[in-house]
């Protein structure tokens, strides 16, 4: 679909770009500021949810599936591991590859606090109705698959 390039489309467009921005600042300044409530940063939590929700990743692929940089996902891993929440793991097929995994002390830690996370997310989000949840998801996707296009 072709949309008609005007002053007025390019002037919404601008707008929808700041106010989209905007919500994405305030929304991500609540989640960091609850996550930081556990002693953890944006990273670190991101990299245990991924292992406490998804099981061991090889260490590589990390950084692809919680959207940071791979080179920062070493040193992520390592604060973690000092921390005793995750643990390095020799892949037995492959010398190359070295899986991180979630402790037990790490599974504990989740499992007591992702329950409030995701009720701080719910409480963050609390302004919209599912349904415009729904519609929201929906037209984000689309407009994120668009530009990715472009």
């Amino acid at each position: 679909m072709v949309v008609e390039k005007t002053k007025e489309d390019g002037d919404l467009s601008l707008k929808l770009f700041v106010v989209l921005t905007r919500a994405l600042q305030s929304v991500k300044k609540r989640v960091v500021e609850d996550i930081r409530t556990y002693g953890l940063n944006p990273t670190e939590f991101a990299v245990l949810e991924l292992l406490y929700s998804k099981g061991e990743h090889p260490i590589q692929k990390i950084g692809d599936k919680v959207l940071i940089a791979s080179s920062s996902i070493t040193y992520v891993v390592d604060k973690l591991e000092n921390k005793k929440l995750v643990e390095r793991k020799a892949c037995p097929k492959d010398r190359r590859t070295t899986y991180a995994e979630i402790t037990a002390e790490g599974k504990k830690l989740m499992d007591d606090i992702f329950p409030n996370h995701k009720n701080s997310i719910q409480e963050i989000f609390g302004g919209l109705t599912a349904d415009e949840k729904e519609e929201m998801i929906k037209q984000l996707k689309k407009l994120g698959f668009y530009a990715q296009g472009l």
